[in-house]
């Protein structure tokens, strides 16, 4: 069976790979690891993300893509190429056509990047989507009614909030802040509160476990190791979820700030389309605890989580894929 169709879901934190009739074949880390004294690629994703920090001086691991947008075009290219070799197998007799996310406040030097790293990566053809269409297509959302529908993506380095209807969007709003300001938001929290330097897979694990945006009666506590800063020794220390939710506050907040923003600019029309049927979040934030019950309370609108909110922007990839056709002419970049 060749694979003559694929499609990318190009996060900052995770990549995602859909065929059309295989589903989503690959879920990995959007990581490399790179050796600094020859300039060399030595491992990409899963096994790269494993590195990070444990390496020498002389192997940098990093994320080729920041804010959702290509930071190293040459690691990005071969993250692309990876990703397609792993999907395609290495006899290509036929270059797959390539349908990339990408996020909805990207500029065209930015799209531009995406289609030609995907270009080179081995691509017979590159395509680009506005993340929050195929979050939409993923989540189910019937997308050409002619009616409103409110879209939450919330990535790792990007919220997107859109109003779509007839296929299009209507209004939208992008803010550089989601998974990994949270992260950030928890390290910094412990290590003023509990003197203690935790890594970067720690805390995402805190916000993994025990991460909530509504303040918990029963609290859940999670032991940790880092680093002591007063001894320079290592320690372990309880985290409790109350303390994930203050320390991520401020981050929830701007994206809220951002959905009433949308919902300020959305036409009267579909805004009451949108009271009617209520807001989806789709994305990895959309896993964090009582995140919908929070953006519900403030902003008024009924809020759902969407099913498998992960892999909503991939299987959005694939249904565009399914009907190229149709979707070629209306919501899809060519180089």
């Amino acid at each position: 069976m060749f694979v003559r169709k694929i499609g990318i879901d190009l996060g900052t934190c995770n990549s995602l790979v859909f065929v059309p009739k295989k589903g989503v074949v690959l879920q990995e880390p959007s990581v490399v690891a790179v050796s600094l004294q020859d300039n060399k690629i030595l491992a990409i994703g899963e096994a790269a993300k494993e590195m990070i920090g444990k390496t020498p001086d002389t192997i940098r691991v990093y994320r080729p893509m920041k804010d959702g947008v290509i930071a190293d075009f040459r690691v990005t290219q071969a993250m692309l190429g990876h990703f397609i070799e792993k999907t395609v197998g290495p006899f290509k007799l036929f270059k797959p056509e390539l349908l990339i996310s990408v996020p909805a406040g990207i500029t065209s030097t930015e799209k531009r990047a995406v289609l030609e790293a995907a270009i080179n990566a081995g691509a017979k053809e590159a395509y680009v989507v506005k993340e929050p269409i195929l979050a939409a297509l993923g989540a189910g959302i019937p997308i050409n009614a002619c009616s409103g529908n409110l879209i939450v993506d919330i990535g790792g380095g990007t919220s997107e909030v859109a109003v779509i209807s007839l296929g299009g969007i209507v209004t939208s709003s992008s803010v550089r802040v989601a998974g990994d300001k949270m992260d950030k938001a928890i390290g910094e929290y412990i290590k003023d509160k509990h003197n203690v330097t935790l890594g970067e897979q720690t805390t995402e694990e805190i916000k993994i476990k025990i991460g909530t945006a509504i303040p918990e009666k029963e609290e859940k506590t999670l032991s940790v190791r880092g680093r002591d800063m007063v001894s320079g020794l290592p320690k372990t220390i309880k985290v409790s979820s109350n303390e994930v939710c203050e320390a991520i506050s401020e981050i929830l907040t701007e994206i809220i700030h951002t959905i009433k923003h949308v919902l300020r600019d959305t036409p009267p029309e579909l805004s009451s389309d949108v009271m009617d049927k209520g807001m989806v979040i789709s994305g990895g934030g959309a896993l964090l605890n009582n995140i919908d019950k929070l953006i519900a309370k403030e902003t008024g609108v009924p809020c759902f989580v969407a099913e498998e909110p992960l892999l909503c922007v991939v299987k959005g990839t694939g249904v565009v894929l399914e009907n190229l056709d149709v979707y070629k002419k209306s919501i899809m970049s060519k180089r």
